[in-house]
């Protein structure tokens, strides 16, 4: 098939792989992309214009799927993401209109467990600490750094085993650590201890462990509502450390936290290694051309809230 006659996936941006991987990533014999950012056109007007060849959307934070996003498609059948959260496109619309959406499905998951376990160590570990306590050339002066705390045989409270959850654990059972988890229901492919709510995950540590509120180390990888709260309780020794790759007002962080040797801060990298960013932006492409040859997509959105 000529290439003018091949099925048009709008793509609002250039994605930032193309740096990384070359434009070769993105090529397909099942569909051509059609480059909004390499017209002089407004958006609205770039989609106005070319409406009717429209099918996908290779789409992305920076360019939020709207109810007026969706209207100006009239033909639109699919909504592609790299991402794995989708508070940017409007999944009621898209429900709606019957225009299916596929994201990063698991394909994170490996990464971010990484991050969250590599985190915990250096919180439990006091491995940052202990090299700024080292360049710092404290050692000579103050003598022996503090001791730090083991991470074998560890009680782990996961709150969500979704995919990360799931290789979170994984990762700690080899450390030897004792799993329990919250998530919405329980698991029935998994052994570790179930807890109906999050209060009681906590409340079970506490009584397993006296001095739990002062020993135990606190890993965020979602937004929250509570960083106030956690940065307080931080100060005052509530809780023993906190390893955060999130952050509500990123790029800012809470200037109460630079001081704190018990923290240890990422900004918001866990998701992104090479290997990672080549596999999502495969999977993108083997979306589509699912979708274009009729076939299911691997890794389909699916809408549970209703």
């Amino acid at each position: 098939m000529k290439s003018d006659e091949l099925p048009q996936v709008l793509l609002p941006r250039k994605p930032a792989a193309t740096t990384l991987f070359g434009e070769e990533i993105f090529m397909s014999d099942k569909f051509d992309f059609l480059k909004a950012y390499e017209s002089a056109l407004p958006l609205h007007q770039f989609l106005t214009t070319h409406s009717h060849k429209i099918q996908a959307i290779w789409s992305n934070p920076a360019t939020p799927i709207t109810a007026d996003i969706l209207r100006l498609l009239p033909h639109l059948k699919l909504v592609v993401t790299t991402t794995t959260g989708l508070d940017f496109v409007d999944l009621a619309e898209c429900r709606r209109r019957g225009v299916s959406v596929a994201n990063a499905g698991t394909v994170y998951s490996e990464d971010v467990a990484d991050m969250a376990v590599g985190l915990l160590i250096d919180v439990l570990r006091n491995i940052s600490a202990a090299n700024r306590y080292v360049r710092q050339r404290l050692w000579p002066l103050k003598g022996e750094f503090p001791l730090a705390s083991k991470v074998g045989g560890k009680r782990v409270g996961i709150v969500g085993l979704g995919s990360i959850g799931i290789e979170v654990a994984k990762r700690l059972e080899a450390f030897g650590c004792y799993i329990s988890y919250n998530s919405r229901k329980k698991k029935s492919n998994v052994a570790y201890t179930f807890y109906s709510d999050v209060s009681s995950l906590v409340s079970i540590g506490e009584e397993r462990r006296g001095c739990q509120r002062r020993t135990q180390g606190y890993h965020q990888r979602e937004r929250d509502g509570r960083v106030k709260e956690m940065v307080e309780c931080l100060m005052q020794g509530e809780i023993g450390g906190a390893g955060l790759d999130v952050f509500e007002n990123e790029p800012e962080v809470p200037k109460e936290l630079f001081d704190l040797d018990n923290v240890v801060l990422s900004p918001h990298k866990a998701v992104f290694t090479p290997e990672s960013l080549k596999n999502v932006f495969e999977l993108a492409i083997k979306n589509l051309e699912a979708f274009f040859s009729d076939k299911p997509l691997l890794s389909p959105f699916i809408d549970d809230s209703y």
